[in-house]
């Protein structure tokens, strides 16, 4: 695994349209891809946006007033930074033993949900399998948009926190993005990449990697950043009955790509979905930065991540969550020292609960 993370951090210069890499390599920035808005941190894409109200600034301020997140934190809202050292879970330790990562093409044209539509394109996917892991046996599953883990040492993390037994023994599927199709994917508030994972990735992951993935909601887990994030929200939203934990990084919760299901995109959860519904059997950890997309763009336009995330956290918090929503101050979107610095305390929060005897 040394020579996989080796490779890992250099750089990727492809861009998004061009086909799928392996998931070894980083993915671009999710705010650099096709689908995403160019938003900087002023909130400015192409063109320059209205001022924020009055009101917007005011709220937004309130947010770097809130507590300070600490290890053991409950639920509830947070803030963290600006100073973001690099979690000691992310060095791999003498005496801990490592995982294994196995990867797998797959080929568009073999796929009934994501055919491609510009034409056909390759999917890597990496299927990390702790050491500890007793083949045959039914393992918790952490489901991964753009790859994230092997982008952020999610193994060598994995392998610390289980040998400490602060998470169960579990495997990560890590699932590399559509290219040129991530919005589609993503941004498309519905249950078809849901499906698309439960159908054809899976079943291929089990196979192989030789393991066997539980059915138990309290034991599946998704994760993603930006346009990912979202597309982890949506795989619990419509499937609860397969997922019950959600971690974030500046989730695009915003209107990006609307539809008849959903007139505001992905904004939908804070204005319909979540009010409107009862309670669902989710945990849930979501965090949005400082100088995140379009964090100086007026809320009433629906682009403004910040604004986004704090107001989902508010319905969460109203209609009895377990969750926990971190404000990172002087970031920006999904940053890496951000996520080096969380993601483990991160992990333990959202897995809280969990017990093989559910």
């Amino acid at each position: 695994m040394k020579l996989w993370f080796g490779i890992l951090f250099i750089a990727r210069l492809a861009v998004a349209q061009t086909p799928s890499v392996p998931c070894i390599q980083p993915t671009p920035p999710p705010s650099a891809r096709v689908g995403q808005a160019p938003a900087n941190a002023q909130g400015r894409g192409p063109r320059a946006q209205a001022p924020q109200s009055a009101a917007d600034i005011a709220e937004i301020a309130k947010l770097s007033e809130l507590p300070v997140w600490t290890s053991g934190a409950v639920d509830g809202d947070y803030a963290a930074g600006p100073g973001y050292p690099t979690a000691p879970e992310l060095a791999r330790r003498v005496g801990v033993p490592e995982g294994k990562v196995t990867e797998f093409v797959m080929n568009s044209a073999d796929s009934k949900y994501y055919p491609g539509v510009n034409g056909a394109f390759q999917r890597h996917v990496c299927v990390y399998v702790p050491a500890e892991y007793v083949p045959g046996t039914a393992a918790p599953v952490i489901v991964s948009a753009d790859a994230y883990g092997m982008r952020y040492n999610l193994p060598t993390i994995l392998d610390n926190m289980i040998y400490d037994q602060r998470l169960p023994v579990m495997i990560a599927v890590m699932i590399d993005n559509g290219g040129a199709e991530r919005s589609m994917e993503y941004d498309t508030v519905s249950d078809k990449y849901v499906r698309f994972v439960e159908d054809e990735v899976l079943p291929r992951a089990e196979k192989e990697a030789n393991v066997k993935l539980s059915k138990d909601p309290e034991a599946r887990m998704t994760l993603g950043g930006s346009s990912g994030g979202a597309a982890a929200l949506t795989m619990a939203w419509f499937r609860p009955d397969l997922y019950h934990r959600v971690l974030s990084y500046s989730g695009t919760f915003v209107n990006l790509r609307n539809g008849p299901e959903a007139p505001l995109g992905a904004y939908e959860y804070i204005e319909h979905l979540f009010p409107d519904a009862a309670k669902k059997p989710l945990r849930l950890w979501i965090q949005v930065s400082e100088n995140d997309n379009g964090a100086r763009s007026p809320s009433e336009n629906r682009r403004n991540w910040v604004t986004a995330n704090s107001r989902l956290a508010k319905i969460l918090r109203d209609k009895g969550y377990h969750y926990q929503f971190v404000y990172t101050k002087g970031a920006g979107h999904t940053q890496r020292k951000v996520i080096n610095h969380t993601l483990p305390q991160a992990l333990e929060y959202v897995w809280q609960g969990y017990s093989s005897q559910n």
